[in-house]
């Protein structure tokens, strides 16, 4: 392997094959530049947490399996002692059970419409077979780490018209679902069979390069997945507002398995270089929020902690990019094997949490303290609010995750 590309790492004690990953990224011919984020754990590839900016090409594994998953918060007009009391909280339950549905191959009899169907969807020869399963699974949540809350957003400063202050909320966590895993699946075992070259424990780092058919192709269908993740949370969050005929104070949302054309530094030159200081290049986040100069985004913890709405500071060493979550420090097989209820269900009432359904290997050990996160970053984003969930719904136990 080449020498690597620099990067940099946010966060202590990150697993070791997760900077490993992270430096075998960076030491392919097409590395730029990296970064790793503070949640960083081991993936297909690159580590998810990582930040990978390459020269005109994509790496589907870079991306993600789930394209353009991504985070959405609403504030609802509701007051917030719903969350308080057993009539408020059977109103919300029935409003996720009725509209948004959990679990691989989850969809939905009675479809949801949205602008989305009526792009192209010839843009690769995925998405065309792909178009009737995406409609039917439009509006649905997924498996693995996706989920549905209701909780309680406190905001530190004004933002966006409302004022400091706390507000029943809903947040959402999934992303493409079966289209978006298809268009991974196709497009990553296309880029291995076009770098045979790679070794072994490179070649989920395949790429494509961009002037080509297969990588355009790739790109149409990526960006077409990002706007279909984007419609998948915009039908949650107007049909459950419709169901609970509240309006809607407040929309956030951002995603973070994605690839994106950008300038980036070049790591070890100066503007007094006869080279420009910075370049165009494709920065992939895979598993971390964009995090430029005042994007806002959202980074949850745990079912039993907080997300925190935070505001970027364009930190350019890490790409304008940040955490995505808490992090998992358990494998699930580990946790379905070592991890029980009877804790669990003891941490979840002590933080007056309310469990729709859930598999045991997403209960709060197997993630990372996110408190400790937020900090290990704090030079990459401000934070402008926190969520507490109150009311959690993920897919029950024994599903396939999807990312």
């Amino acid at each position: 392997m080449a020498k690597p590309v620099p990067y940099r790492q946010w966060g202590r004690d990150l697993d070791a094959q997760s900077v490993q990953q992270m430096e075998r990224a960076c030491s392919l011919p097409v590395a730029v530049a990296g970064a790793l984020m503070p949640d960083a754990h081991v993936g297909y590839g690159l580590p998810i947490g990582g930040v990978l900016a390459t020269d005109n090409a994509v790496i589907p594994y870079a991306v993600g399996v789930d394209i353009a998953c991504r985070m959405k918060l609403t504030v609802l007009d509701l007051p917030l002692n719903t969350l308080q009391h057993d009539r408020g909280k059977d109103r919300l339950k029935k409003a996720i059970s009725a509209e948004t549905r959990f679990g691989v191959g989850a969809r939905f009899k009675k479809r949801r419409n949205h602008p989305v169907l009526d792009r192209n969807w010839s843009v690769s020869p995925v998405t065309r077979k792909a178009r009737d399963k995406a409609w039917s699974q439009l509006g649905t949540s997924g498996s693995g780490n996706h989920f549905v809350e209701f909780g309680e957003l406190t905001l530190h400063e004004p933002l966006k018209g409302l004022d400091i202050g706390t507000y029943l909320a809903l947040l959402s966590h999934s992303g493409s679902r079966g289209t978006g895993a298809m268009v991974a699946s196709h497009y990553s075992r296309l880029a291995m069979s076009l770098r045979p070259e790679l070794p072994r424990e490179q070649r989920h780092l395949a790429w494509l390069d961009l002037d080509t058919e297969p990588g355009q192709e790739y790109w149409a269908a990526m960006e077409l997945m990002g706007d279909y993740a984007e419609a998948n949370h915009a039908c949650i969050h107007r049909h459950m507002a419709g169901h609970l005929g509240a309006e809607v104070l407040l929309d956030l949302e951002n995603h973070h398995n994605f690839a994106w054309k950008e300038r980036i530094d070049v790591p070890g030159q100066s503007a007094q270089s006869d080279r420009r200081p910075d370049r165009k290049a494709i920065v992939h986040r895979k598993g971390a929020t964009p995090a430029g100069p005042g994007v806002l985004g959202i980074i949850p913890g745990s079912m039993a902690s907080p997300a925190f709405v935070v505001r970027g500071k364009g930190n350019r060493e890490a790409m304008n990019s940040a955490a995505h979550g808490a992090g998992r420090v358990m494998s699930r097989k580990r946790a379905v094997r070592s991890l029980n209820w009877q804790d669990a269900n003891r941490m979840l009432r002590e933080k007056g949490v309310t469990l729709m359904s859930a598999g045991l290997d997403e209960v709060p050990f197997v993630y990372k303290n996110i408190e400790e996160v937020m900090a290990a970053q704090a030079d990459l984003v401000d934070v402008v609010a926190r969520f507490d969930p109150r009311l959690v719904k993920m897919a029950p136990a024994g599903e396939r995750p999807e990312d």
